[in-house]
């Protein structure tokens, strides 16, 4: 199987490409840059093959695919600076990557007849209530422009394509690149105290163990919507804060054992430019129900991450 991965200088891409390798398949890593810009970090990404594709292009999505010929796709590259996507002068630029750069993924892949997979988001719904949204779910309501983009995006797929899968996913952090737990590890080291949301719910996703996910994904053809994060529950930012830096203390950071974490409620915390969702619960039965794997649990992902990176 010969498999094309978009936004090989990512957190996702990265870990695909290295989980394509584990298992024998041939990947292409693929991202704007000339040659591969990612985390130098010795896996197999580093050294495997790569041609540089600027998604937002036409003819270079086409010239590229068609020279590639592969089985599948699987779509990682997106604009997530959700902030400053509100910006006016970016939000052109936003489209340009998230919707109209899907669509010239998603004609070649029709073109070819080749899979397709689109790694997607929550915040293509409003993020009210309590309920966990469910896959199928099509009451789409996106809170800001990265939710509006990504959603052009997923209907670019499923409108042109039938060999597709579309994966939503949230609060999601990997070894190549900036999240949540680095920022948090970061201010750690200056601020005695740190005030972190506790009204936003939801379940981290470690895209190490998603890309496992993924290629058992594109090697069926269970085709539709997803949703995947770790299990072990939902939890607020608040929550999975007090667990990075607990798991940190335990690894034998104590320089930590300083640092008060402090719940606050959205309002309180302050108006950021984009409108965050409440509720990021996203319902993964679907998962179970077609034979695939769920993750482990994010308590033991972070245990994992903690032990991977620098801090």
């Amino acid at each position: 199987m010969k498999v094309l991965v978009t936004g090989v200088a990512g957190q996702l891409g990265h870990d695909v490409m290295n989980e394509l390798a584990k298992r024998g398949y041939e990947g292409i890593g693929s991202d704007i840059k000339d040659t591969y810009s990612g985390i130098p970090d010795g896996t197999a990404v580093v050294t495997m093959p790569y041609v540089p594709m600027d998604i937002t292009d036409k003819a270079s999505v086409e010239k590229v695919l068609k020279e590639v010929n592969p089985d599948v796709v699987v779509h990682c590259a997106a604009w997530t600076a959700v902030d400053l996507a509100e910006d006016e002068d970016k939000k052109q630029t936003v489209r340009k990557v998230n919707a109209e750069g899907t669509r010239n993924i998603a004609l070649v892949c029709k073109d070819l007849d080749c899979k397709m997979v689109y790694i997607s988001t929550d915040y293509v719904f409003d993020g009210q209530g309590t309920n966990p949204w469910e896959p199928d779910c099509k009451d789409y309501k996106p809170l800001n422009v990265y939710g509006e983009t990504k959603l052009e995006g997923e209907l670019a797929v499923s409108e042109n394509l039938e060999k597709y899968f579309i994966v939503r996913i949230a609060w999601v952090f990997g070894k190549n690149g900036k999240n949540f737990i680095k920022t948090m590890l970061n201010l750690g080291k200056t601020h005695e105290q740190i005030r972190v949301v506790s009204d936003q719910i939801g379940t981290p996703t470690y895209t190490l163990d998603l890309a496992v996910l993924l290629v058992d994904m594109i090697e069926t053809e269970k085709y539709g919507y997803y949703h995947a994060t770790n299990e072990g529950g939902y939890i607020s930012w608040y929550d999975f804060t007090k667990e990075i830096f607990r798991q940190a203390i335990e690894a034998g950071h104590k320089e930590y054992e300083k640092v008060t974490v402090t719940p606050v409620t959205t309002e309180e915390y302050g108006v950021s430019k984009a409108k965050r969702p409440f509720n990021s619960r996203l319902d993964k039965s679907k998962l179970t129900a077609n034979g695939f794997n769920l993750l482990p649990t994010w308590q033991d992902a972070v245990k994992r991450y903690l032990s991977e990176i620098e801090f």
